[in-house]
């Protein structure tokens, strides 16, 4: 059975960068190259975990928007706890 737009999910780690001075970055897993996959892994690991998920599959590019301005927020000082987040992607969240 194929899978269809409600099922899918994109996996994703909002995480705070360990090299180049500390930057909050996002990383969606499900969506990473072949040739890209290792190093990004590596970085979000390397990093501090912020906040990870599923975003629903059909939702992806509005949640990706709210990521980015979370990203925006925390890279310009802002306290930006998980509970913030998950309710700012409430509606996207699988």
């Amino acid at each position: 059975m194929p899978l269809t737009s409600d099922t899918k999910k994109v996996m994703f780690e909002i995480y705070r960068d360990a090299d180049y001075g500390g930057r909050y970055r996002v990383v969606y897993f499900t969506e990473l190259g072949e040739h890209d996959k290792a190093t990004e892994i590596e970085n979000a690991m390397r990093g501090e975990h912020i906040f990870d998920g599923f975003l629903l599959h059909r939702e992806r590019n509005q949640a990706k928007q709210v990521v980015d301005e979370i990203l925006d927020r925390l890279n310009r000082g802002e306290q930006v706890g998980e509970d913030a987040i998950r309710e700012s992607l409430q509606p996207y969240l699988a």
